[in-house]
């Protein structure tokens, strides 16, 4: 299969890399009742944010428990700036973090995802500039991240307009919404915004284990008819 530099370049796309890991061990349980504060978003299929523009919220259900627990850190420690994930992260306790953290990965799916399609000649090429340094981190179908690899998220199948609005933060200095993590800002460095929306398109269509899993409050059953 052909190398592609999309998952280090992506991984801006669902979030920050090697950032630091959970120290202990999540409980589900505890995790599920303290998710209230997720679920008005992460609860919500095709639930969409407005800031920095309108994009659906990311999957979480199914993401690694030590890519959350990272991402979570980074919103509480100012590494990422969006206003309600610092607020809400901020509120978290490090056992609250690996709580959440284990609650959400147990809904994925098998450990294995089909292999990664062959992106199109053009977005091909775009993923070219950075080869070697996708796989060797995100795993070969974008959705089984390396063992030792740090903090390294699932991709594959992620929104395509989150994907992109995240690989942009990466790109701005905004005090509001921009990424501090310097190896993704390496990465991204070079590409338009055209470019990126490409590769996150293309990451998107990929089949994987991400997906929203409607908490119960926001589960609905149609009546039945006496």
């Amino acid at each position: 299969m052909q190398k592609l530099t999309l998952a280090l370049t992506l991984a801006a796309a669902a979030a920050a890399i090697a950032l630091s890991p959970v120290q202990a061990a999540g409980n589900v349980a505890r995790g599920e009742s303290k998710a209230s504060m997720c679920i008005g978003c992460h609860g919500i299929v095709g639930y969409q944010a407005s800031f920095p523009e309108v994009h659906r919220v990311p999957m979480i259900s199914g993401q690694t428990a030590q890519y959350i627990a990272a991402a979570l850190e980074a919103y509480a420690k100012g590494e990422r700036k969006h206003p309600t994930m610092r607020g809400l992260a901020g509120s978290l306790s490090s056992d609250d973090i690996a709580d959440l953290a284990a609650f959400y990965a147990q809904h994925g799916g098998p450990s294995t995802a089909p292999a990664a399609a062959q992106p199109s000649g053009a977005v091909a090429d775009l993923l070219k500039r950075n080869a070697d340094a996708c796989m060797s981190c995100h795993g070969d179908n974008f959705s089984t991240p390396v063992a030792g690899k740090g903090a390294v998220p699932r991709l594959a199948g992620q929104h395509a307009d989150y994907l992109y609005v995240a690989l942009k933060s990466y790109q701005s200095s905004h005090p509001l919404h921009g990424r501090g993590n310097g190896l993704m800002q390496g990465q991204v460095k070079g590409y338009t915004h055209a470019e990126l929306k490409s590769m996150a398109k293309y990451l998107a269509s990929l089949p994987g284990q991400l997906k929203t899993e409607p908490q119960a409050r926001f589960r609905f059953q149609s009546a039945k008819a006496p």
